[in-house]
């Protein structure tokens, strides 16, 4: 039997790799079917990329790799059939500094476009509930990593007056703050951090920083590369805790990776003792219980963990306390919720049934905002593939119902007076920003433009560099 060749107009909202992975395989998925599809890609910030651009240590260099990708998506035009020249629209349409709930409503989206796909993805901290957590000096890590990417929404400022400070958890969002924190400043000048940034590091307190985990070593929940970069800091010791290594063999472990991250902390731990002006130590099988202080952070009490008969963590009735003067909180993070959609509160997601949402025809889900924050960026990308491969069934199956309202959603825009960027917008504050960096007395490949005022002002009146 034949398929009718599909024609589809979707709204995405959510411009990082989640959304743009998303709209790629729409486009490819549509195209195989000889069908013509039109994406509008919807973000709330004025550039894209999401957590890739906000959400990443500075000093990951190989995340450039992803941005180049996810570049090449956003910058494609529709191929035509005769080999002719390309259409004037790209394939996928990029509308920043447009936020739903503010700009644009949710069900302005659903009577324009026969799909809408939320990929807001998470940018929040779960909450921690243990007594003294909105302590000052008590902080969310997603907040911090905002702070040293630049984020636009966040303050240009950070508290680092505390010599000695603890990280909660054993994952990599953990081990990025830790880095950062026990990094030298001077040994991030070349790479994209904001200015305001460097000022703060470089006036930085911090002496000792500590990791603390719930489970023990063979739990960790960090991949080899991160716990490589954390050996490879410069002047910082790396202190560990034999007690925390009882029982645990490396070549007992049940994949390779774990193996390998365990003959890294074993060799660490037979290093002779140090001699660094800062030192990061990394605690196991340690669960938090209460954040000590009067009128700020003065320290944290754990109870001492070990491993349960059916593999859970159970508290051995053991007590320490940290002296700390802060405390970073990486314990994980929570869906961002759009207004007018359903959300689970519990679960900090969208409710949905492999990326489409419950009760709610012709709106899908991918991202952490469909599955929760776990997984890698590879994750995100098979997982936009179940949801794409869902939306086209129902579309193939004439279960999407078409358009109630014609017309471009940027006359929308316009008539509301929305200073929403673009994609040739995009391209000349990378540029811009491109420039900042070869002029800078630090040569780097970019300085981040951080307020959001002046990047909008450069996405829509900046001189476009081709």
């Amino acid at each position: 039997m034949t398929r009718s060749p599909l024609s589809l107009r979707v709204a995405i909202v959510g411009a990082g790799p989640a959304g743009i992975y998303a709209g790629n395989l729409l486009a490819d998925a549509v195209r195989d079917r000889s069908g013509t599809v039109e994406i509008d890609l919807f973000e709330s910030l004025p550039a894209p990329y999401g957590l890739i651009r906000y959400g990443v240590a500075p000093d990951h260099t190989r995340i450039k790799g992803i941005v180049g990708s996810l570049h090449e998506m956003l910058d494609a035009f529709p191929e035509t059939a005769d080999g002719g020249p390309a259409p004037a629209r790209r394939t996928i349409r990029f509308l920043g500094n447009v936020e739903i709930g503010r700009d644009l409503s949710l069900s302005e989206l659903r009577s324009r476009y026969h799909a809408v796909i939320l990929a807001t993805g998470a940018i929040r901290d779960a909450e921690l509930p243990i007594p003294g957590v909105d302590l000052p000096g008590s902080f969310g890590a997603a907040d911090f990593v905002a702070w040293f990417d630049g984020h636009p929404d966040v303050a240009r400022t950070w508290p680092l007056d505390a010599a000695s400070v603890a990280v909660i958890g054993n994952g990599n969002v953990a081990l990025d703050v830790a880095r950062i924190l026990a990094k030298h400043p001077v040994d991030l000048r070349t790479t994209e951090v904001p200015d305001t940034v460097l000022s703060g590091l470089e006036a930085s307190a911090v002496t000792d920083v500590h990791v603390f985990g719930r489970r023990g070593p063979a739990d960790i929940k960090f991949t080899p590369i991160e716990l490589r970069e954390l050996g490879e800091v410069r002047d910082v010791d790396i202190v560990l805790h034999d007690e925390d290594f009882d029982g645990v063999d490396p070549a007992s472990a049940p994949t390779n990776q774990l193996k390998v991250m365990l003959r890294t902390l074993n060799a660490w731990r037979d290093r002779p003792a140090g001699t660094a002006s800062r030192r990061l130590h990394l605690h196991f099988w340690h669960s938090p219980v209460e954040i000590l202080g009067d009128e700020r952070v003065e320290g944290v009490r754990f109870e001492r963990t070990r491993a349960g008969a059916d593999g859970t963590v159970v508290g051995t009735g053991e007590f320490r306390d940290h002296a700390v003067q802060a405390v970073y909180r990486a314990v994980g993070y929570y869906g961002t919720r759009v207004v007018g959609a359903p959300f689970d509160e519990a679960r900090g997601v969208i409710p949905n049934e492999g990326g489409r949402v419950t009760d709610e025809p012709g709106l899908y889900a991918t991202g952490w905002i469909k599955r929760g924050p776990v997984g890698l960026i590879g994750h995100t990308k098979s997982d936009a593939l179940e949801t794409i491969t869902n939306l086209v069934a129902d579309a193939e199956a004439g279960r999407l119902a078409a358009p109630e309202v014609d017309g471009d959603i940027v006359d929308l825009l316009e008539a509301d007076g929305a200073e929403y960027t673009t994609w040739d917008g995009w391209l000349a504050l990378d540029a811009h920003e491109r420039r900042l960096g070869e002029t800078h007395e630090y040569v780097r490949e970019r300085v981040k433009v951080v307020p959001r005022e002046e990047q909008v002002a450069v996405s829509r009146d900046g001189t476009l560099v081709r």
